[in-house]
């Protein structure tokens, strides 16, 4: 009987080495890694695929542990048409291994939750990601898309420029400063011609800096108003400092959100350009048309799709590759999340295993949430089965 045993327990190993393919098997968690019992949600899953149970993967900043549907919170009750949106953009451009499930995905585009929820345990196994030393922990940031009311000549209170990158950007690395560009005549004259509105506030160009695209409500010099989006076209390439962290470090604000900010330069007028220039990082614009379609959409995230709001991450591509589904669970006094995403976008400070920037969407109540957002994160990607793809 223990000789049977042991043959089993060989033959599962085996099979579980090879399903996880070209990835090395990890050692299981610790109990003291394993994420806390998820409170049961209402509803029965369907029956999910009877075979062998795929090896741990590896990612380079992140390892993928294979878990039951059942580990996700709130499965069972997750809008997933809403979320199936966001991965048919993602189909514009998807990742080789998920290539050959696309065809399912527009089709289901149609279909039922309970039929979306039905096709996904068939196709996909549920990874639990990890640190590397088993910590699930991460953190939850937001971005979106502000409004800014805009003019094309500068006057009348529009005074801050947004500029487009200018000739030669890359010849010189890196590029001038925010405050160098903000005085210095050389690089004044670099960027003369390349700018493709005013806006009146330098606290709102700062905050489009940090969000990467941008809505404006933009004045024509025919005195018509029309809405473009400018959306991400290049940085100075200096690095990026928090102006929270600024303002934290030295004892002038114990709230370092974008409301706490914005009171304190309310009060501070005279140190608002000490602060701006504490971040040296400058990021450059390109102007976009904005029809009925996209309006509905966001920017372009770097996977090279639209974000969806409320379905999109940014998240580290050495951790998650984009176009993955991503399971996101995250509570906290701002939101509580637990739903499908798809991982469409990057950024310079969305770095580690356990790391997504959630997009919310555009406007002041969207802006509101962004700016609030920094709580607890756990995540769970998705990954085709071996042999689920036509």
């Amino acid at each position: 009987m223990k000789s049977r045993l042991l043959r089993l327990v060989v033959m599962a190993l085996i099979v579980g080495t090879l399903a996880a393919c070209s990835t090395r098997p990890s050692a299981p968690p610790s109990s003291s890694s394993l994420p806390a019992p998820l409170p049961s949600s209402p509803g029965a899953l369907p029956p999910g695929p009877v075979g062998p149970v795929p090896g741990t993967l590896t990612q380079s900043k992140s390892r993928w542990v294979p878990v039951a549907w059942e580990e996700l919170p709130g499965f069972t009750t997750d809008a997933l048409h809403e979320a199936w949106n966001a991965w048919v953009k993602s189909c514009e451009r998807p990742g080789p291994s998920f290539a050959g499930l696309c065809g399912d995905v527009r089709r289901l585009s149609i279909a039922s939750p309970e039929e979306q929820r039905a096709w996904m345990m068939q196709r996909l196994q549920p990874y639990r990601v990890e640190a590397h030393d088993g910590n699930p922990e991460g953190l939850l940031t937001g971005y979106y898309e502000p409004y800014l009311d805009a003019a094309r000549q500068p006057g009348n209170g529009f005074t801050v420029p947004i500029y487009r990158p200018p000739v030669g950007l890359g010849s010189r690395k890196p590029w001038y400063t925010r405050q160098q560009i903000d005085t210095l005549p050389e690089a004044q004259a670099q960027l003369a011609g390349r700018v493709i509105a005013w806006v009146r506030d330098p606290i709102e160009a700062m905050v489009l800096h940090i969000q990467g695209s941008g809505r404006l409500r933009l004045q024509e010099p025919d005195g018509s108003v029309r809405l473009v989006r400018v959306a991400f076209a290049g940085t100075n390439e200096q690095p990026y400092q928090s102006v929270g962290r600024w303002l934290l470090d030295r004892g002038l604000v114990r709230d370092a959100t974008w409301p706490g900010i914005r009171e304190w330069t309310l009060q501070n007028p005279q140190r608002v350009n000490e602060m701006l220039w504490a971040n040296p990082r400058y990021v450059f614009f390109r102007e976009e048309p904005l029809d009925a379609m996209d309006a509905g959409f966001g920017p372009k995230g770097a996977q090279g799709v639209a974000l969806t709001p409320g379905r999109s991450i940014a998240v580290d591509r050495l951790s998650i590759p984009y176009g993955t589904p991503v399971w996101m669970a995250s509570s906290g006094p701002t939101v509580q999340l637990a739903r499908l995403v798809m991982a469409q976008d990057t950024g310079s400070a969305i770095l580690g295993a356990v790391r997504a920037d959630y997009f919310t969407g555009w406007g002041t109540e969207a802006g509101d949430i962004a700016g609030r957002l920094k709580q607890n994160l756990r995540l769970w990607a998705f990954w085709p089965r071996q042999g689920s793809t036509p």
